[in-house]
């Protein structure tokens, strides 16, 4: 074997060794990233909220999607450097703080209580809670109709208890792990309302083809936030992540977007409220 033989199979074996502990690393050269580079960015969405968060057959959908993508592409990510993954309420602070995503869109409310542990950026968005019944159903004309009533809400939910403690205390709760099975028990009969932020009941209404309605009496103010990790850069990211989203709503997007996540539904964001400035929840 020629002194140039040995030479050329210990570069090989030695850009091998490299290549793997650089993939091990994480580097997308060796790997299977969005781009050729593998420069990604993760964001946290629901899965499971028509209108809003929904993954279809390997997709992704909804008015949080549509403004998480709007928002990647303004800082200079493509389509297929997005990376979406599952945001289930309970979890997404610390997906913030371990780093598992980069920004969170999952119908997250900006609050005080939650600015102690993760930062935000917008709103985006403000949504008021509300009732959602059947579509006959004109009994129900807002929270105070529901004396007696039979309503379903997520276990866990605030919004049961704000409709009891300031409108009806004689309401009957019955409370569902998620808002479709909320939406289920609706549709056939077992409740006579489901309560939540309106634009999540749109989404819901809409996936019903007609059969469910969102009665459109909002009686709470919600600001969705982009949520992002609390450190020494999140000022300057949360002020791009306003920079974009200000884009969407003056090239008219954002109201696209609205519209295709609640269409047929009638659903229209409150305007005292939307579409709001950046700034306006912290």
């Amino acid at each position: 074997m020629t002194q140039r033989t040995t030479m050329r199979r210990w570069l090989r074996k030695g850009l091998a060794a490299l290549c793997a502990l650089a993939c091990a690393a994480g580097v997308a050269a060796c790997g299977s990233g969005g781009s050729d580079d593998g420069d990604v960015i993760k964001v946290g969405i629901k899965f499971d909220q028509p209108g809003l968060g929904f993954k279809k057959s390997g997709t992704y959908e909804g008015f949080d999607v549509d403004v998480a993508r709007y928002i990647a592409n303004q800082l200079g990510y493509t389509d297929s450097q997005i990376v979406f993954k599952e945001a289930p309420s309970k979890q997404r602070e610390a997906m913030l703080q371990n780093g598992d995503v980069d920004m969170i869109l999952a119908t997250y409310s900006i609050t005080d209580e939650r600015k102690k542990a993760v930062d935000f950026a917008g709103p985006y968005f403000v949504a008021g809670q509300d009732l959602m019944v059947r579509a006959n159903d004109d009994s129900i004309k807002g929270p105070q109709d529901l004396n007696g009533k039979r309503l379903c809400s997520v276990t866990g939910s605030t919004s049961a208890k704000v409709v009891k403690d300031r409108f009806a205390k004689e309401v009957q709760l019955m409370e569902q792990p998620g808002y479709a099975e909320c939406a289920t028990a609706l549709l056939s009969g077992i409740v006579d309302a489901v309560t939540t932020d309106d634009i999540i009941l749109a989404g819901l209404a809409s996936a019903s083809r007609g059969k469910l309605k969102v009665v459109g009496k909002p009686f709470t103010e919600e600001y969705y936030g982009v949520g992002i990790k609390k450190d020494a850069g999140s000022k300057e990211f949360a002020t791009k992540i306003n920079a974009a989203i200000e884009e969407m709503e003056k090239t008219g997007e954002w109201e696209r977007a609205i519209e295709n996540a609640t269409e047929g539904t009638g659903y229209r964001p409150n305007p005292k409220y939307n579409p709001p400035k950046p700034d306006e929840g912290e």
